[in-house]
């Protein structure tokens, strides 16, 4: 029988926007029948959340104390057990679904389809390939479980129905493998939105010179209610930490409205936000790369430049 489970993604007691793109990348499956996964500790409130995404048949809520901080090897033998029920498996690209779908394909015995952003029918994708130059389209085998990736920058996310749907509680399945422990957990991105999922973002390059400069990439952030970003010659400098990084190494993004400040362009970044409404470059060189994919730009010192458009907002 054919039947979708997507693993949801959540923090803090919030379900992560990811989630309903993975549900609209789902809908294109042409599978009415479509379950919701939550791990967590106490997961009803999340759970209740995922209910009222419009699509979703059922919301399978499993808690148990080893899902208070979950890792991608706790949870792998527990879609292992539910993947007898279900023909696809997905889970969102992020940092969260590469950590967890491939070990989960891997016990499950297939291979996985990774970063979905055009489902063809239920068995065949198109995905990006050579940093997003080129796209490929693959078919999964017809007679096993398919698991997959869904891009999140590909989709809008899914929206609210007009009623919740039903709620089931299940025991974990599976025994913790014991070789891999949470620790804690260490984030230099600030108290802004998720990056990955963020509306708006504002990132810093190279030339923003330090990590104190970085201040005013994080000052205009906070006046935006936008989420951070930076390039990966500011990352390798050290300016910030490289959960930070967008681009064809980091972080593949579409908000609505993306600042590109200090960033030259290089066709490794470009390949991170295509898929972003607006862009705005702000830029001394007139010449950079950037301003040929940007909506606006603004020529001259950014430190002049971002404090004054701060003042305006």
């Amino acid at each position: 029988m054919a039947r979708v489970l997507i693993i949801a993604q959540h923090e803090d007691g919030a379900l992560n926007p990811a989630t309903a793109k993975t549900l609209a990348g789902a809908k294109g499956l042409g599978i009415a029948d479509i379950d919701i996964a939550v791990f967590a500790e106490s997961g009803a409130g999340v759970a209740q959340q995922a209910s009222r995404l419009d699509g979703v048949t059922r919301v399978l809520m499993i808690e148990h104390a080893d899902f208070a901080h979950p890792t991608a090897a706790r949870i792998a033998p527990e879609i292992k057990a539910l993947a007898d029920d279900y023909s696809h498996i997905l889970g969102p690209s992020t940092t969260f679904g590469r950590d967890l779908m491939p070990r989960a394909a891997a016990l499950i015995g297939v291979g996985q389809v990774s970063d979905v952003q055009e489902v063809l029918d239920s068995h065949t994708f198109k995905r990006p390939i050579y940093a997003g130059n080129a796209i490929v389209t693959v078919k999964a085998p017809a007679d096993q479980t398919v698991v997959a990736t869904i891009r999140s920058a590909s989709y809008s996310a899914a929206a609210e129905g007009d009623s919740a749907c039903e709620v089931e509680t299940r025991e974990a399945a599976a025994s913790d493998p014991g070789h891999t422990r949470f620790v804690n957990l260490e984030t230099g991105g600030g108290d802004g939105p998720d990056l990955q999922t963020a509306d708006r973002v504002v990132s810093g390059g190279r030339a923003m010179g330090s990590s104190e400069g970085f201040d005013v990439i994080y000052s205009f952030a906070k006046k935006l209610g936008a989420a951070v970003g930076a390039s990966r010659a500011a990352v390798d400098a050290g300016y910030v930490p490289n959960e930070l990084q967008v681009g064809q190494t980091g972080k593949i993004i579409a908000p609505e409205l993306y600042f590109a400040i200090g960033i030259s362009g290089a066709i490794q970044h470009l390949t991170g936000i295509k898929d972003a409404g607006t862009i705005v470059a702000i830029n001394k060189d007139a010449e950079a790369p950037i301003f040929e994919v940007a909506d606006y730009g603004l020529v001259g010192d950014l430190f002049e430049i971002v404090p004054e458009l701060e003042k305006l907002i």
